[in-house]
């Protein structure tokens, strides 16, 4: 049996037209909370093919940091602020990292 190593959390959110750089800002704010809690990893992305969406990449010590982080006030905060500047369309997978480059 593979030995857990860490936890990773993948998203998309799409924007509202012409809200996309508004989201990205919310979400690059100060991230230090976040790596205080074991974020390993956090990579905001964009992607031409789909103006309005904003893609998140995050890896954490343990999924358990991860559910943490989701309790800070800041982090409340910045959902509070982006779900006006959101759509529904919104997906997210998260997965147990078990190795690979950069495990």
């Amino acid at each position: 049996m593979l030995e857990r190593m860490t936890f990773s959390y993948t998203a998309t959110l799409r924007a509202q037209p012409g809200r996309r750089d508004d989201v990205i800002r919310l979400l690059l704010t100060d991230q230090s909370a976040l790596a205080e809690l074991g974020c390993l990893q956090y990579l905001v992305g964009t992607n031409p093919a789909e103006p309005d969406v904003v893609y998140i990449s995050e890896r954490w010590v343990s999924d358990e940091a991860h559910a943490a982080s989701l309790q800070l006030p800041s982090v409340q905060a910045a959902i509070a602020d982006a779900r006006p500047m959101l759509t529904a369309d919104m997906t997210s997978l998260a997965f147990e990292v078990v190795g690979g480059l950069g495990a």
